[in-house]
């Protein structure tokens, strides 16, 4: 099931995507559905007729999972770490399919970084590997947007990943999802930066959900980025990031000038 959120004439809401005499359609939801459940309106809207919004707005938290692809740590000239490297991005860095990922002035070193993304659906503390399925919600794509030079010269990487924009969400939540082995692929103005797959993660996602539980309580919404493939680079001002997630969809952002 995908379940986007939306805005048409009224207020943000949620639905289930799907079809309708071969036109792509949202069949409305009450409320939310992390905490109301899936119960419908009886009201549909063709797809096209509204903007999507990113799938969800973490209340508590985004977690990041660094280095989590051999090739890329590589890349960076980085070790592989021998446990999961976790980083926090503020909530406020998300944004939507189609919403601008805006250029610090202060980097000249802007990246994209494709990714699965994990949405947590409800409170959970020292999740073992074999449960972690059970507090999943969903899945979504994501761009952990970086700035690279930040990133080094600031020794830690709260800045560098943490600016409003830095982590678009979307197009939905697909909430049944094998995780095992799905193609990451990010394109820059039509061209393959990065095609990747999950199964060469170093660490797979039953083991990070595991792993970040051990240590902090994990709440409904909260969003955890599982790592980018190899193939990371920069964008500038006018560029257009393609991320695409098999069996979930295409997110799409362009960059765009602080000034």
């Amino acid at each position: 099931m995908r379940i986007a959120r939306f805005a048409g004439d009224d207020d943000p809401q949620f639905g289930v995507v799907g079809e309708e005499d071969g036109t792509p359609t949202i069949a409305v939801l009450k409320g939310d559905p992390l905490y109301a459940g899936i119960e419908l309106t009886g009201q549909k809207v063709p797809l096209d007729d509204v903007r999507l919004l990113a799938p969800v707005i973490p209340r508590s938290k985004v977690l990041g999972i660094g280095r989590n692809y051999a090739a890329h740590a590589a890349e960076l000239g980085n070790d592989l770490p021998t446990e999961p490297l976790v980083f926090i991005k503020p909530n406020t860095s998300v944004v939507g399919p189609g919403d601008p990922i805006v250029y610090p002035r202060p980097t000249k070193d802007l990246h994209f970084e494709g990714e699965l993304a994990v949405v947590i659906g409800r409170i959970c503390r020292d999740v073992p590997a074999e449960d972690a399925a059970k507090v999943v919600f969903g899945y979504t794509v994501a761009n952990d947007v970086t700035a690279r030079d930040l990133q080094k010269s600031d020794g830690q990487w709260a800045r560098a990943k943490g600016y409003d924009t830095f982590c678009p969400l979307g197009p939905w939540i697909e909430t049944n999802l094998d995780t095992s082995n799905l193609r990451v692929r990010t394109t820059l103005n039509g061209e393959t930066k990065q095609d990747g797959t999950t199964a060469d993660m170093v660490f797979d996602v039953p083991t990070i959900i595991a792993y970040v539980s051990s240590f902090m309580t994990l709440l409904p919404g909260d969003v955890i980025l599982t790592g980018t493939p190899e193939g990371v680079g920069p964008m500038v001002v006018g560029d257009s990031v393609s991320v695409t997630v098999a069996g979930i969809g295409t997110l799409v952002n362009q960059v765009v000038s602080h000034d």
